[in-house]
């Protein structure tokens, strides 16, 4: 395992030194972050596929694989769905407003202050996916070092906080970049093609698992559909993937790089799938099918190889971590904080908002490792968060870009209706159920449109300033969005 270790050790090593090499260019608000937003094609595609393609697509992903067949892809083939959706039809106007989170976008297009509800409401979302991204470590370091749950998550956690507290944006996108080119090497090309050859290839598969193994539709039709409502509809709105469009150098970037990385998640998800099942030939009685990565990476793959696979898999859950954790320290204080303070921000200031950003990482990164440590079941901590985002902002924030109508009044009606739908449909149907998201997303779409219909339309003023942002005709402000028409 002595070369394994270098390998791990020397990518850790690395993951610092890039936070460390960002914290001299993160010099402004600006740059710590979104990056300046001056990220070309190659860069904005590999980290926005960095971000997506964490532990849950990875591990998850094959333990998917191994559970239902090929038609285990489907959780991460929308994921991927959701990042094509958003880079075709949304992220080029998400580009132009040259905001920082999803809630200032909220205030600009509707002219009112829904940002301290709706800022809640994605801080839940984006805390709950760092702290399920920070558990992930567990498994690997595991498996690594065999170090016990606790030790691990502080591991991990750590290096995350600490190269996203230095750098912020700069950091994280370099790391992003390693990241990806690890995953691709080490999942695409070595463990896929290792798995296959190990069992036999695609036809001694076939013969030794069920047909239902092949049947794209096997995992079932409701459960592709819950995917897709909680997944494809959570990538259009998320403020960990936002902040991501937010870097692109210009709309073009944002759109023709985001198809790239949502074509590439999509071969990620049949990858994931393939290996499960080969891992089912392999280890048709393991005890839970997320084992299925870490046993076929540990008992199938040569010495090295295994290093760098597993690097691969740290660096999946990494990439989502630092991107969650960055998402989560920029509402807490943009959107959250500096409103209830009442803090208002003059041109100038940008340098000094720096350190107030940093600190929030650091806090949120404490908070994160703390609550994660506390947390055992990840996929409800993962289905909570999911729900609370579509339930509750997907109807303002996407009726807030395609329906001129929609009011204030209505937006906040819907963020409020549909968390609390959704937060009373768990209690009674429980987590896992589907209910929540159905019925919770009908109850906020119900309340937007009876609410808007129901007040005064927003004022032609705050639209037209709002059309001139999604035109990219007005600079990025340093102040706050204005006020609503008196």
């Amino acid at each position: 395992m002595a070369v394994d270790y270098t390998v791990i050790v020397v990518y850790l090593a690395g993951m610092l030194a890039m936070g460390w090499w960002g914290m001299r260019r993160a010099k402004s608000k600006s740059e710590f972050l979104v990056a300046g937003r001056r990220l070309g094609p190659a860069m904005y595609s590999g980290t926005m596929a960095a971000i997506v393609l964490g532990g849950a697509s990875t591990i998850g992903g094959v333990g998917l694989g191994y559970k239902y067949g090929l038609s285990g892809a489907w959780m991460v083939f929308t994921i991927g769905l959701g990042i094509l959706a958003l880079s075709i039809f949304f992220s080029a106007r998400i580009a132009r407003l040259k905001v920082y989170t999803v809630s200032e976008m909220l205030d600009l297009r509707y002219g009112g202050r829904s940002g301290v509800i709706s800022g809640v409401v994605m801080w839940a979302y984006t805390l709950m996916l760092a702290v399920t991204s920070t558990i992930a470590y567990a498994t690997i370091f595991d498996v690594l070092f065999d170090l016990n749950r606790t030790v691990a998550i502080i591991l991990g956690g750590t290096i995350v906080v600490a190269y996203s507290t230095l750098g912020g944006m700069w950091s994280i996108t370099l790391t992003d970049m390693v990241q990806f080119v690890v995953k691709t090497i080490g999942v695409l090309l070595l463990l896929l093609p290792i798995a296959v050859v190990k069992a036999g290839g695609f036809s001694e598969m076939k013969a030794k698992l069920p047909t239902s193994y092949f049947d794209p539709l096997g995992i079932g039709g409701e459960t592709i559909f819950t995917y897709v409502l909680i997944y494809t509809f959570g990538m259009l709105i998320g403020q960990d993937i936002w902040q991501r469009v937010f870097t692109a150098r210009s709309d073009t970037t944002a759109k023709w790089g985001g198809t790239v990385a949502g074509t590439y998640c999509l071969v990620y998800a049949i990858a994931g799938a393939v290996i499960g099942t080969a891992a089912k030939v392999l280890y048709p009685n393991l005890g839970s099918a997320d084992d299925a990565f870490a046993t076929i990476v540990k008992d199938d793959l040569p010495i090295g190889v295994r290093g760098l696979v597993l690097a691969a898999a740290l660096a999946a859950v990494m990439s989502t971590s630092s991107g969650a954790l960055i998402a989560c320290a920029t509402v807490a204080n943009n959107d959250i904080w500096s409103r209830l303070r009442g803090a208002v921000r003059r041109d100038g200031e940008e340098h000094d908002e720096v350190k107030g950003n940093r600190a929030f990482i650091l806090i949120m990164g404490v908070g994160v490792i703390c609550t994660a440590i506390a947390l055992n079941n990840v996929v409800e901590a993962l289905t909570v968060a999911y729900n609370l985002l579509v339930g509750g902002l997907l109807v303002p924030i996407l009726g807030g870009l395609l329906w001129k109508r929609g009011t204030v009044q209505g937006a906040l009606a819907s963020v409020v209706v549909g968390g609390a739908a959704v937060i009373g449909l768990m209690a009674a149907f429980g987590i896992l159920a589907n209910e929540p998201v159905y019925y919770g997303l009908l109850s906020s779409l119900a309340a937007y449109v009876v609410v808007s219909l129901a007040t005064k339309p927003t004022d032609e003023a705050v639209l037209a300033a709002w059309r001139e942002r999604l035109a990219g005709r007005t600079p990025e402000l340093a102040s706050e969005p204005a006020p609503a028409h008196q």
